[in-house]
């Protein structure tokens, strides 16, 4: 019974490695670039609702001021986001 167990768990250990392996090869890649592209969206979103904070007023307030509580924890973040200098190659990288 002994045996049958540590076969059982050597199988499963091996198991989830390949597992891991195949996602690694597979989606690791995709996700990364899902991410990107949801924090380029958000970036973009928070722009153009609380672009008066950097001087460029774009939503009248009464909207901006109904999600402020969803984007508090971002402001700070995304205010070092818009003063950060970039090149063109941040984008693609």
């Amino acid at each position: 019974m002994n045996r049958l167990t540590s076969w059982r768990n050597l199988a499963q250990a091996a198991r989830a490695t390949l597992g891991q392996v195949v996602y690694g090869m597979a989606m690791y890649e995709i996700e990364r670039s899902h991410r990107r592209m949801r924090g380029g969206l958000e970036h973009l979103f928070i722009l153009i609702t609380f672009g008066d904070l950097v001087g460029l007023p774009v939503l009248p307030p009464y909207y901006a001021m109904r999600l402020l509580p969803f984007v508090v924890p971002e402001i700070k973040s995304w205010q070092r986001r818009m003063a950060r200098e970039r090149d063109y190659l941040d984008t693609i990288f």
